[in-house]
């Protein structure tokens, strides 16, 4: 993982992955009504007439065995690698496997209800087991790339609180979209960090890329020439965990919002129609009522 297309392509999935649940828990929050709203940790996609049942945990799962594959092999060359970084991150991606698998298989036997507990308890072992494995992590990360790093742990505990926070109140709309949301945050920041820790040209003014750093294996690595070097590259790094954030949450916003007043419209329609229907069948039971004593009367009843 320590490249830039490792920290893109796994930024990516994660930020993909929290946006859909983000649009999912809210649509069904504001469209099924707070009694009836329950998280999920998988939602279907609905493509036309199309109903992709547990895609999303398909493609975790398709995600994570690869993954681990590239950290515990070396290519091109095939062999085994026994370093500690690559066995931690390998380690992230196995509590991702079993979290993917296990859910899919309840789903497949239509047993997740019953098991929506145990399913809750994995996925915040797959935080909880990243924060652990990124707080002690083998490769010592210092300087702004130990503070990039220092800033992920804040998201990861985030995601961490919240998901065990949905295990113990799935109805708990506040619960489900920090833990979407964080997610989302979390992949954004993987992004960010390939660009701004891998790319020499985006690389902050006063700092460079050098290799040969030991705890590092030779990768390279961003070193401040001072430190007011240092300082500016931490600032930055503060900044841009800001603007993510805030650009994240005017989003999720915006979104709620837009569902919410588009609920709100479909329960006026309803309740005006129900209310015209209502209308006339009073008037209709009275015409009828009328017509029948004339018919009666006619009858010399």
């Amino acid at each position: 993982m320590g490249t830039f297309v490792g920290h893109f392509l796994l930024g990516f999935a994660l930020a993909l992955l929290g946006l859909w649940h983000i649009f999912n828990t809210a649509r069904a929050f504001f469209f099924h009504g707070s009694n009836n709203f329950k998280s999920r940790f998988s939602y279907p996609l609905k493509i036309l007439q199309c109903q992709f049942q547990n895609l999303d945990l398909i493609l975790i799962l398709s995600f994570s065995i690869p993954a681990i594959v590239t950290q515990v092999f070396d290519f091109p060359v095939i062999r085994l690698v026994f370093r500690l970084d690559n066995l931690e991150h390998a380690s992230m991606f196995l509590h991702l496997l079993l979290f993917s698998g296990f859910t899919l298989l309840s789903e497949l036997t239509q047993t997740s209800e019953n098991l929506s507990g145990v399913i809750g308890i994995l996925a915040s072992s797959v935080f909880g087991q990243e924060l652990f494995l990124l707080h002690f992590h083998s490769t010592d990360h210092v300087g702004i790339e130990g503070h990039y790093h220092w800033l992920l742990q804040l998201i990861v505990l985030v995601s961490f609180l919240s998901a065990i926070t949905v295990t113990l109140m799935p109805s708990s709309l506040p619960a489900s979209l920090v833990l979407a949301v964080s997610v989302t945050f979390q992949g954004l920041w993987f992004i960010n960090m390939g660009f701004m820790l891998w790319v020499p040209e985006l690389v902050s003014r006063g700092c460079s890329l050098k290799s040969g750093q030991p705890m590092h294996y030779g990768d390279a690595t961003v070193v401040c020439g001072s430190k007011e070097a240092d300082f500016r590259a931490r600032a930055l790094a503060n900044l841009q965990f800001s603007w993510i954030l805030s650009t994240l949450l005017v989003f999720t916003g915006s979104m709620c919002l837009k569902l919410a007043r588009s609920n709100e419209s479909d329960g006026k329609r309803a309740a005006e129609y129900q209310k015209l229907q209502s209308s006339r069948g009073v008037e209709l039971y009275p015409a009828l009522s009328i017509g029948g004593f004339k018919q009666d009367h006619s009858l010399g009843l």
